[in-house]
């Protein structure tokens, strides 16, 4: 009866409705694995202020009644043990660690099997950005999914340990270099929520966060067409834009003439470089192309190999489009 009236006391304190089921610890719940996160959250903190103040409530009784005084030199003789005691504490140890065992092995084992049905999106992490690649091809830098339908992401990293963190979703899960893991989830309410990465990965971690776009139902269809066919409503430099943004290339490659990662596209197209081995190329088509496709191939000097290779990953026609933007970047047309 102690434990349970501290939990509800617990949850009501940290509950804020105003705020669509917010608390103190945790954003609103937004998928429908999230209650049985918060539920395990705060039964196991309800467990924990009951202990802390049980110990330090002892603690002070003890202090005050066998702390020293004059006239007694000596400690009064300790009690003897009591198996009756140390069995019982045993007991409800273990019956307390056996239910966060039991409830927290159930939400794993849900979280960790996808419905038959889940809508699959492939998901790369890499220094320092998301990429999502929809079932038809399209790739976005935002995740979107459709309301109530539970979605499944196949998720690897295209270099170091990254971390798929999304906390309304109640979500987490390791993105690792040279395999896959999975994690689902099924939105309830339309809206857009932070992903977070949760293991450093570099200097530019803190830039490793974008956004899920949860639309309403019936709506994520029309979306996923339309942008899927951007280039088509676009001229080749607005597509190459878009491509420069949602490819990521915008973390290591500024359009300002600002030092990053990689070498600047401002007034790049045309320009003579000088490569790590020495060697001097000029900066065209053909250059562009093989840098995309084997990006470590011919390295600029000054700068590390670290640019993932996007063969597989970009089209014919997505690379025309970036070379297309890069060309416009000429410092003449009004361009950053």
């Amino acid at each position: 009866m102690i434990l349970t009236g501290l939990f509800d006391l617990t949850t009501r304190l940290v509950r804020m409705p105003e705020d669509g089921g917010a608390t103190v610890w945790m954003p609103p719940q937004s998928s429908t694995i999230a209650g049985e996160v918060d539920w395990l959250f705060n039964f196991i903190l309800g467990i924990s202020v009951v202990f802390f103040v049980l110990i330090v409530v002892v603690m002070m009784v003890f202090v005050v009644k066998y702390r020293r005084r004059e006239g007694r030199e000596t400690a009064s003789p300790s009690a003897s043990n009591s198996v009756f005691l140390e069995m019982a504490w045993m007991a409800i140890s273990i019956v307390v660690v056996v239910i966060i065992f039991f409830f927290g092995f159930k939400s794993y084992l849900n979280i960790s099997t996808p419905p038959a049905n889940a809508y699959e999106i492939q998901v790369a992490g890499q220094k320092w950005d998301w990429s999502f690649t929809y079932p038809n091809g399209y790739v976005d830098q935002d995740l979107h999914v459709p309301a109530d339908r539970p979605v499944e992401l196949v998720m690897t990293s295209v270099d170091v340990i990254h971390s798929f963190y999304v906390p309304a979703f109640r979500v987490k899960k390791d993105v690792v270099p040279g395999r896959y893991t999975n994690v689902w989830f099924e939105a309830t309410k339309p809206g857009e929520y932070n992903i977070f990465c949760a293991e450093y990965c570099g200097t530019g971690h803190s830039d490793s966060s974008t956004m899920v776009i949860v639309h309403p139902s019936g709506e994520f269809g029309p979306w996923l067409e339309k942008a899927s066919n951007f280039l088509l409503t676009m001229t080749p430099e607005e597509g190459g834009r878009k491509v420069y943004e949602i490819r990521g290339c915008q973390q290591c490659h500024s359009v300002d003439g600002s030092p990053r990662t990689g070498p600047t596209f401002f007034k790049v197209f045309g320009k003579e470089e000088t490569l790590a081995d020495g060697s001097i190329i000029t900066v065209d088509e053909d250059y562009i192309r093989e840098s995309v496709l084997e990006p470590n191939a011919k390295v600029v000097a000054g700068f590390e190999p670290v640019m993932p290779t996007y063969q597989g990953r970009m089209k014919d026609d997505q690379i025309e489009a970036l070379i297309a933007y890069i060309k416009s970047l000429d410092g003449k047309t009004g361009e950053e």
